[in-house]
């Protein structure tokens, strides 16, 4: 098994203006307590994370609606290294799966949030569904630039079913065929939830 999420820790980089990641105790065995328990205060699109649709359409489905079997299944893991936007034209030069991962070169640990980094182009999320994608994973924090504000990256997938897995830790990952197992918390209502992903 491959670990393809990012670690989480104090201090992990989050998008700029959203709520930090923070882990605390609030009973310690160490201060007389029967046990250790720890509370978390964090942003849901935490590391590695699924979005739900109704992150980016009003409309859209809630985290608990995006279906199981999307997230779980055989993949594939393409090298997009050196593409700015990922274009129809790239994606045509490359083999897609149901749930297809794109490593872009993001390193697996980001010592400062990174402003700059690939985004899709709407035609490419519509091509990606006429191929019979249901997943596009990637190493990037978003599908659209850092400072869009209409995000048509992710309003394009939307309008074509496709769902989206953001923070990939996918350097040393080879190109190539996996099963892929990245499941959300099951938060009810939410726009989205840290994952667990592996490959197999």
């Amino acid at each position: 098994m491959i670990d393809i999420t990012r670690r989480i820790y104090p201090g992990v980089p989050v998008w700029p203006g959203d709520t930090p990641y923070r882990y605390e105790l609030t009973a310690q065995i160490a201060q007389g307590d029967s046990v250790n328990v720890g509370k978390i205060i964090t942003t849901t699109h935490l590391g590695t994370h699924l979005d739900a649709p109704w992150h980016y359409v009003d409309a859209g489905q809630k985290l608990e609606s995006v279906p199981l079997s999307v997230l779980i299944g055989s993949c594939r893991v393409v090298d997009a290294r050196g593409q700015e936007a990922l274009s129809v034209d790239f994606l045509r030069s490359v083999e897609l799966a149901e749930r297809t991962l794109f490593f872009t070169g993001q390193p697996n640990h980001w010592g400062t949030f990174p402003h700059t980094f690939m985004h899709v182009e709407p035609e490419a999320a519509m091509y990606l569904a006429a191929q019979g994608v249901r997943l596009y994973g990637t190493d990037c924090p978003s599908v659209d630039p850092l400072t869009s504000k209409d995000l048509p990256g992710h309003k394009a997938f939307a309008g074509a079913g496709v769902y989206i897995l953001e923070g990939l830790a996918l350097d040393g990952v080879a190109v190539g065929a996996y099963e892929l197992i990245a499941l959300p918390l099951r938060l009810e209502g939410a726009d989205a939830a840290p994952v667990r992903a592996i490959l197999r």
